[in-house]
Parts: structure tokens; C-alpha cells; sequence
């Protein structure tokens, strides 16, 4: 059965840092790119990192690039969100998604809320 479940979410100030985590399991985690969405109140949801299979590539929406850090460990079936200079626009359910090679599967994680406050 396939698993994706994220943590590390929840209240942070203006400014301050948070790590998300996003363990996976029941699938070939190292064949498949895996990033990072997010989607806040009244808006889409959009993306926000993207990290390659080997995580030798990454990209950013321009509105976190300079902020945010995606990275994988392989080794420990998981993906990270470095997130520093927290702003309030930041505050959004945030979403771990892996995406096979191919494109034909992907898998979406439940969602940690990121609230970013004084």
C-alpha cells in the first residue's frame, strides 16, 4: 500500500524557520521526482519545489526561491522542505507528491498546515 505522509508543520513567526519531512512507503521511492505543493485559503493550489530523482536537479516557484531548500535522502525513503524567512503569505496546507518517471503515476500526500504569524 502506498504511503506518503508529511510532517513538521504548524505555527511559526514572521520570519522563523520550519522543516518539512515526507516519508513514503510502498513504492520504488528512487525512481520517481518527487516535490512540493501548496495550497492556501481562496487560492489554488500551486507548486512550489521540485527535486529530480537523484537530487542533482531542483526548481522554485519564484515566490519562495532564495527561502525554500527541497532535498531527498534515498536512503531514508523521504523528502524535505527547508523553509526560512517565513512570511504570511506562506501560510498554506502544504503537500508532498512523488510522480514516476514516465509521468503516468503519482501519489499525493495528506497535506501540514503552515501557518505563518505574529
Amino acid at each position: 500500500q502506498v504511503h506518503l505522509v508529511e510532517s513538521g508543520g504548524g505555527l511559526v513567526q514572521p520570519g522563523g524557520s520550519l522543516r518539512l519531512s515526507c516519508g513514503v512507503s510502498g513504492f520504488s521511492f528512487s525512481l520517481y521526482a518527487m516535490s512540493w505543493h501548496r495550497q492556501a485559503p481562496g487560492k489554488e493550489r500551486e507548486l512550489v519545489a521540485v527535486i529530480n530523482l537523484r537530487g542533482g536537479n531542483t526548481n522554485y516557484a519564484d515566490s519562495v526561491k532564495g527561502r525554500f531548500t527541497i532535498s531527498r535522502d534515498n536512503a531514508k525513503n523521504t523528502v524535505y522542505l527547508q523553509m526560512n524567512t517565513l512570511k504570511p503569505e506562506d501560510t498554506a496546507v502544504y503537500y508532498c507528491k512523488a510522480q514516476s518517471g514516465d509521468g503516468r503515476r503519482d501519489y499525493w500526500g495528506q497535506g501540514t498546515q503552515v501557518t505563518v504569524s505574529s
